[in-house]
């Protein structure tokens, strides 16, 4: 039996609170555990946004025990993908990693509604993300026909 290394995704944004604690929601959720998912922020705040909260809610994914985490280059280091949502330069560079910033409106002090087209492009986002890191085989495990 092979042993397969679970890809590693690190998520960064200033505040961890909105769109980086989303999108690794969606990973967690939408990898179903083969994808290895962690968080952070270069100035993280005190609670996860509440709107941010509310509109995954909406979806069935349940963020309200997500904690803001500050950013290390140890959580980097252990990464295989790290995608940045406008931390800029405040994001560590370590040699031999897959660096993606996605442009995304930040939701902080928004309403829901500004928060769910936001929540929608990133779902987007780690549908396309999960099918470039993990075989088809195991996205979508068919029983083959002869």
């Amino acid at each position: 039996m092979n042993t397969i290394t679970k890809p590693s995704v690190l998520f960064v944004c200033v505040h961890n609170a909105g769109r980086s604690q989303m999108a690794a929601a969606f990973l967690s959720n939408l990898s179903g555990g083969l994808i290895e998912v962690r968080s952070a922020g270069s100035a993280p705040a005190d609670t996860v946004n509440p709107a941010a909260v509310a509109a995954m809610n909406e979806i069935g994914i349940d963020m309200s025990t997500e904690v803001p985490k500050i950013l290390t280059a140890e959580a980097v280091r252990e990464s295989d993908v790290v995608i940045t949502m406008g931390c800029g330069d405040t994001c560590p560079i370590f040699p031999g990693k897959r660096y993606e910033d996605w442009k995304l409106d930040d939701p902080a002090g928004q309403g829901i509604e500004a928060v769910r087209p936001i929540r929608d492009e990133i779902r987007t986002r780690i549908q396309t993300l999960i099918s470039d890191l993990l075989p088809t085989t195991m996205q979508h495990p068919v029983a083959t026909q002869e």
